[in-house]
């Protein structure tokens, strides 16, 4: 199970996040089962194995591996009726007494509406921690090939893959991640060859987003210098004794126009999942202090919903106008796992909340 997860898949709701907490620091966490990708060496050992095949080293929900979730909008009346019937009764309290991820009223007032100096003002993700403190670290403990100390240390270097990508200030405006690509087994030529495509010709399938999160400068700014962060990392015993780690973290980037023009602000919210495999050197090709990607996943919402660019086009003005085709989904909802929310397929969501 990953970050969050139930035993069936589904991760826990915001109301169990504080017991998730101090799970997490007390034991392992078990990751969620082994997506269907294999990075590029174990899949040579697997075309080894009679009656096995083969698979990609890449894998995220199979229709969309790219979520474009839709437009800010302010909360409509309808948007009450779908959360009341989709959280709990207690969560309904919440709504009523102003707990801190019940969000805003559903109309926001001229009070709710984010600011320059209060950019997370109206939003769920106000009461979240920041940066990398808001991604929990469970207790290391020896698993696989690994010591207690060599989990610890491998842990943090996850961590650190996390805020290279989706946290560093030089990344998010557009620069290339190369700490962050040195961290990746050298030898997963599959993803570096992926990575090289996606920054020189971005596409449905090669996407720099699909692992960070950048903003064009020419376009967008970041406001002041928080990003909001909920999730964390569990971890489990992989194949061939590989320590496995996942990753499920929400980022909160409240953005403005390049030029600031209007004071207008738009929170981009971006949820991934990330499966990385920390493998024994005497099983698998790999360089130290590295590690190959297993699986990786998002849900993104105000972020653009045009032909994919490589940066995150958040909608201002007119643009924010635009219809929208599908579902309203709740960006700050984790009670599902990434890729299965109310928006499907196409659709250009509803942003709820944001």
């Amino acid at each position: 199970m990953g970050a969050g997860t139930e035993p069936d898949g589904s991760s826990r709701s915001d109301e169990e996040w504080e017991r998730f907490l101090r799970e997490s620091v007390e034991g392992v966490a078990d990751s969620p089962k082994e997506p269907s990708a294999r990075a590029r060496d174990v899949a040579k050992r697997l075309r080894a194995e009679p009656g096995r095949e083969a698979e990609a080293w890449r894998s995220y929900a199979p229709a969309r591996p790219r979520r474009r979730t839709g437009w800010y909008v302010g909360g409509l009346l309808t948007s009450l009726v779908l959360l009341a019937v989709a959280l709990a009764p207690e969560r309904m309290t919440d709504l009523v007494t102003g707990d801190e991820d019940a969000g805003p009223p559903a109309s926001a007032t001229g009070a709710d509406r984010p600011t320059v100096d209060e950019p997370f003002r109206g939003s769920p993700a106000a009461s979240w921690a920041s940066g990398a403190a808001g991604i929990s670290m469970p207790r290391a403990r020896a698993v696989g090939w690994m010591s207690e100390t060599e989990v610890e240390r491998a842990l943090d270097r996850s961590r650190d893959f996390l805020v290279r990508t989706s946290l560093d200030r030089a990344v998010l405006r557009g620069e290339r991640p190369a700490k962050a690509i040195a961290q990746i087994n050298p030898h997963q030529e599959d993803v570096r060859d992926l990575l090289g495509t996606a920054f020189r010709s971005p596409s449905e399938d090669n996407d720099p987003l699909l692992l960070f999160s950048r903003f064009r400068p020419s376009d967008s700014r970041l406001v002041g210098d928080v990003v909001k962060t909920r999730g964390g990392l569990t971890y489990r015993e992989g194949e061939r004794g590989a320590l496995q780690v996942t990753a499920d973290v929400t980022f909160v980037y409240p953005v403005t126009r390049a030029d600031g023009g209007g004071g207008e602000i738009v929170r981009t919210i971006v949820r991934r999942e990330l499966v990385l495999n920390w493998d024994d050197p005497d099983k698998v090709i790999t360089e130290p202090g590295t590690f190959s990607i297993v699986s990786y996943k998002y849900d993104m919402t105000n972020g653009g919903c045009g032909t994919p660019t490589g940066y995150f086009t958040p909608p201002f003005g007119k643009d924010r106008e635009a219809d929208v085709t599908g579902a309203e989904v709740d960006p700050y909802d984790r009670s599902a796992p990434v890729g299965q929310d109310a928006s499907s397929g196409d659709e250009c969501a509803r942003a709820a909340r944001s």
